[in-house]
C-alpha cells in the first residue's frame, strides 16, 4: 500500500493541481531512468502520451485506489496552501469584469491545465467583495448557470454569471484554499481562508453543501483587524447605551443579546467587552468561531472535532479565573445551566439567544429547563436587536407622509413631518442605502419585572410590565430614525413587527 505519510508535496505539485486531477496522475519520485508516478485506475491511454510528453522521457505508473490517490491529491494541495498562497496579498484593484471576461470559452478553458484563471477571477470576486463590504459571497449552481452574488448591507444581489461549465472547478479551487476535503462532494464541509488585501489582513469562513446541480458555497468575509466600535457607531441611542453601559458594569448577573442571524449580536456583545476592557478585569470568551480580535481578551475558539462546545468551554473557563465571560450563543439547557451557575457565583456573562425580542429571552431560558426563580435571579437584562439600511445621504429624496404613514408613525393630525426614501446615485451603488445601523430593544430586570419572573409570569405580562418601565420596542425605535432621516420606513416594516 503507498505510503501518504512519505509523500513529497513538493514533487507531487509539479504537474499542478489541474493537470493532476484531469489526468489522474501524481508524481511520487524521480531516478535517472524517469518519474514515477500514482495513477488512477481509470487513467486511459491518452492520458498515458500526454503525461510522458510532459514529464519529458519514460514514466513508471503505480496503480493505486482511487480513494488513496484523491487523499494524495488532497494532502499535496491542501497542506502546501498553494491555492492559498496565490491570495495572500490581493490587490484591491483587480476588475472582476474584465477577469470574468476572460472567462468566456468555458471549453478552452476546461481542456487547459492551468488554473491561473480561476485563481485570478476567485481573488476578483474576493477583492470585490471586500472592497464594497459584503458580508457573504455565494457561489450557487443551477441547471444552466453558476451565479456568483454578494450579501451586502444584508440584501442579496447577483455579480457575475461564470460560464456554467466552471461550476466545478470554481467550487474545488476554494476548497483547496480552504483545505477541505476536494474528493468529498456528497456531505457538507467547512473551513477558512486567511488571506490579506491591501494590507487588510481578512478571514473568510467556507461554507459547502451538495445540491442537485453541483456544489454551493457561501464564504463569510470577516475582517479581523476591525476595531470595536462605539454604541453611537452601531445606533444605539443615548438613553439605551446609557442603561446599557450600567447593566454591563453590574457586578455580577446575565445580560443577554437577541435577535436573528446577521443582526448583529456578536458587534454588540465585542462592543460591551469593550467598554469593560481594561487591565484589572479577566475577560474570557468562547466563540463559534471566533469572528474579530480583540487585544487584551482571551478567546477560546469551540471545536466540535474534538467535543469542545459551549458547555465544556465554559467550564473551563470558570477554572481561569474570570471576572468576565461571553458565551457566544446558549444553544442548550446545559450551556444555560452553567451560564446561571456563573452568574451567581459572582461573574458577569454575556452571551445571545434566538429569539424575536427582549421578553422572548425570559421565557427561552425557562422553556430549556432553567427555573423562573434562577431567571429572576441571574438575569440583569436583555437587548433585542435588528439591522437596517442607512438611507444614502447623497440622494434621499424628501416626502410628506401620507395619512397610513402618518397613521404608522403615530404622528398628531397637525403635527409637521418630513420623511425620506431612498433614492440612487453612484455613491450608494444605486441602491438608495449606504450602510447599516441598529434597531434595539433594551429589557432592563427591575424589582417589579423580578418579581414577575419569579411567579412564573407569562410572556404578555412581562411584556406590559417591561413596557411600565419605559422600554421602547424594535418597532418604535425604527420608527424614531425614520423620522429622523436615518432609514426609509420600507426598512423598519421589514424587519420589525407591530
Amino acid at each position: 500500500m503507498p505510503d501518504l505519510a512519505r509523500l513529497d508535496v513538493n514533487l507531487a505539485r509539479r504537474l499542478g493541481f489541474g493537470l493532476s486531477r484531469r489526468l489522474g496522475a501524481l508524481p511520487v519520485a524521480e531516478d535517472a531512468r524517469g518519474c514515477v508516478l500514482w495513477v488512477r485506475p481509470d487513467i486511459d491511454f491518452d492520458a498515458f502520451i500526454e503525461l510522458q510528453a510532459v514529464c519529458g522521457g519514460h514514466i513508471e505508473p503505480v496503480l493505486v485506489p482511487t480513494a488513496v490517490f484523491d487523499r494524495a491529491v488532497q494532502r499535496a494541495f491542501e497542506r502546501s496552501g498553494m491555492a492559498a498562497d496565490a491570495v495572500q496579498d490581493l490587490d484591491g484593484s483587480i476588475d472582476l469584469e474584465a477577469v470574468s471576461a476572460d472567462l468566456v470559452q468555458a471549453a478552452d478553458l476546461l481542456d487547459s491545465d492551468d488554473d491561473a484563471p480561476i485563481i485570478r477571477m476567485l481573488n476578483a470576486v474576493l477583492a470585490q467583495a471586500i472592497e464594497e463590504g459584503a458580508s457573504d459571497i455565494h457561489v450557487e449552481p443551477f441547471e444552466d448557470r453558476v451565479v456568483v452574488r454578494y450579501r451586502v448591507d444584508g440584501i442579496l444581489r447577483d455579480i457575475v454569471e461564470p460560464p456554467r461549465a466552471l461550476a466545478a472547478r470554481i467550487a474545488a479551487r476554494i476548497k483547496v484554499m480552504a483545505r477541505l476535503n476536494i474528493a468529498e462532494k456528497r456531505l457538507p464541509q467547512d473551513g477558512r481562508i486567511s488571506l490579506r488585501l491591501a494590507g487588510r489582513t481578512v478571514d473568510v469562513r467556507v461554507s459547502t453543501v451538495p445540491t442537485h446541480y453541483g456544489e454551493r458555497v457561501v464564504m463569510r468575509v470577516l475582517e479581523k483587524e476591525r476595531g470595536p466600535l462605539e454604541f453611537d457607531q452601531i445606533g444605539m441611542p443615548g438613553d439605551v447605551a446609557a442603561r446599557f453601559a450600567e447593566l454591563i458594569r453590574a457586578p455580577h448577573g446575565i445580560f443577554l443579546v437577541t435577535g436573528p442571524t446577521g443582526s448583529g449580536k456578536t458587534t454588540t456583545l465585542y462592543t460591551a467587552l469593550a467598554q469593560v476592557r481594561t487591565a484589572d478585569v479577566n475577560i474570557i470568551t468562547v466563540e463559534d468561531p471566533v469572528e474579530y480580535d480583540l487585544d487584551g481578551v482571551c478567546q477560546i475558539p469551540v471545536n466540535h472535532k474534538t467535543g469542545m462546545d459551549f458547555a465544556q468551554g465554559l467550564r473551563a473557563i470558570l477554572r481561569q479565573d474570570p471576572d468576565v465571560i461571553m458565551i457566544g450563543e446558549i444553544r442548550d439547557l446545559e450551556t444555560a445551566e452553567v451560564a446561571v451557575q456563573a452568574s451567581l457565583t459572582g461573574h458577569r456573562v454575556f452571551s445571545t439567544l434566538h429569539t424575536n425580542d427582549a421578553v422572548g429571552s425570559v421565557t427561552r431560558l425557562v422553556d430549556m429547563g432553567i427555573d423562573s426563580y434562577l431567571v429572576a435571579s441571574s438575569l440583569l437584562g436583555a437587548m433585542a436587536q435588528r439591522l437596517v439600511r442607512r438611507l444614502c445621504m447623497e440622494c434621499r429624496i424628501e416626502q410628506r407622509p401620507d395619512s397610513a404613514e402618518r397613521r404608522l408613525l403615530g404622528l398628531a393630525p397637525r403635527r409637521r413631518a418630513t420623511l425620506f426614501r431612498a433614492g440612487g446615485c453612484e455613491a450608494c451603488g444605486y441602491s438608495g442605502y449606504r450602510g447599516r445601523t441598529g434597531l434595539f430593544e433594551l429589557l432592563v430586570v427591575d424589582d417589579a419585572l423580578r418579581q414577575a419572573v419569579h411567579e412564573g409570569a407569562g410572556e404578555r405580562a412581562l411584556r406590559e410590565a417591561a413596557r411600565a418601565s419605559g422600554m421602547r420596542t424594535l418597532r418604535e425605535d425604527g420608527l424614531a430614525k425614520v423620522l429622523a432621516g436615518e432609514t426609509s420606513l420600507e426598512e423598519v416594516i421589514r424587519v420589525t413587527h407591530a
